[in-house]
């Protein structure tokens, strides 16, 4: 998704939801928003504009803020409260990548740190590319096309994928996912990113 574009009601919805979360996590931890902005490696005007829900953030941002506090992803776009079951209906996920192609990047289900593992249904439509940077290391990957075709790019090696097709690949190097035929493709997408740090969470100053 990308900041300047129009955001509609259920995109509104979900900002202005990741945006107090991200302030209740920040202000937990007695940090200011220059604090936060420097350990997340993103401006202090991006950060006051997601707290205030009136910026649509690229996922790289959010993950980028989530890591720096120390909580995961998941912990930013899913409802609080700790559950043993947490069901997600159909149509319930976050939607935090949308393309002008129709391609959507879903956050359906996530867990707790330190060990978070994510699992998203993308959407490609025709042509559509979506790069992302590394994530911290250790991130590791799983993915499988269940329509269409999907050229996945990890480092300097590509990999075309067809229906029924599963890999397994790092994360914490540069990778894409990139739909080159006609027709839309969709994919599932496991991401397990151990060992995400936690004392944050206490209000513990790190300095």
């Amino acid at each position: 998704m990308h900041y300047a574009a129009p955001m509609h009601e259920s995109t509104t919805a979900l900002a202005s939801a990741i945006g107090a979360r991200v302030r209740q996590q920040r202000q937990a931890r007695q940090w200011t928003l220059d604090r936060l902005a420097d350990r997340a490696g993103v401006s202090r005007r991006m950060l006051v504009n997601v707290e205030q829900g009136a910026a649509n953030p690229s996922v790289g941002t959010l993950l980028r803020i989530s890591d720096a506090l120390g909580v995961g992803l998941p912990a930013l776009v899913e409802p609080p409260g700790p559950a043993p079951v947490k069901v997600t209906r159909r149509g319930e996920g976050a939607a935090l990548w949308s393309s002008e192609h129709g391609g959507r990047g879903v956050l359906v289900a996530g867990t707790e740190p330190p060990d978070v593992l994510e699992l998203w249904d993308w959407t490609l439509g025709a042509g559509d590319r979506h790069g992302s940077e590394a994530h911290t290391s250790g991130t590791r990957e799983l993915l499988q096309v269940h329509e269409g075709c999907v050229v996945l790019e990890v480092a300097d090696r590509s990999e075309v994928l067809h229906v029924g097709d599963a890999v397994a690949f790092p994360g914490d190097v540069s990778h894409s996912y990139a739909n080159p035929a006609a027709e839309p493709a969709r994919f599932s997408l496991a991401v397990l990113e151990p060992g995400v740090e936690t004392s944050s969470r206490t209000g513990v100053s790190d300095a």
